[in-house]
């Protein structure tokens, strides 16, 4: 198994940590988030430390997952991804057993697939992104960099997300449909 190590310890990491240990891949070593979760846990794994100790996994066989949620802005995530990346650390990619992600799919790194989310032929998931539970990105579509595809949505065939990007719960991009980057999409809505 490979160690693991989670940046962010609020609800989001809690299901990221049942899609990992479902997977098996992984030995969570324990999670970092701000000073003040300091000797805290998540679902029995401990918060080992904050931010300002990321250098000192340099050259060590580690690898993280920002468990950071994305609602209303993809700003800590983002900040986080591009940290990991400037200290050369390596980001870690998630696939549950649950999901079924098409070997003609492509999924960047640092990107999480949660239970039975279904990526299809063809897709395009950019790096850290999460696509949750239920998720359907279908043929062909694409989806940018460090987006939330949120539970239950469905993103059809040749749609355009742009990177930033949040698809609420259930809501629905249409076939062939363009998403500028940073768009927030309200759950149940539709896009045409």
């Amino acid at each position: 198994m490979k160690d693991l190590i989670l940046l962010g310890c609020g609800g989001h990491a809690k299901s990221c940590v049942d899609v990992i240990e479902a997977e098996g891949k992984y030995r969570i070593l324990g999670l970092i988030d701000a000073p003040e979760k300091d000797g805290s846990s998540v679902l029995g794994y401990p918060v080992i430390g904050h931010d300002e100790m990321l250098p000192e996994f340099c050259g060590k066989d580690v690898e993280f997952l920002i468990t950071v949620g994305h609602v209303r802005s993809h700003e800590a995530r983002s900040r986080l991804f591009a940290r990991i990346g400037e200290l050369g650390l390596k980001p870690a990619t998630i696939v549950s057993p649950l999901a079924r992600v098409s070997r003609y799919a492509e999924i960047g790194a640092g990107t999480i697939v949660m239970h039975y989310a279904f990526v299809n032929a063809g897709a395009r998931v950019g790096a850290n992104c999460i696509i949750n539970t239920k998720a359907l990105v279908e043929h062909d579509a694409e989806v940018g960099d460090t987006c939330h595809i949120s539970t239950a949505a469905v993103v059809n065939g040749a749609a355009k997300i742009g990177g930033g990007t949040f698809v609420g719960s259930n809501a629905t991009v249409a076939n062939g449909a363009v998403v500028p980057p940073e768009t927030f999409v309200k759950a149940g809505s539709v896009v045409k």
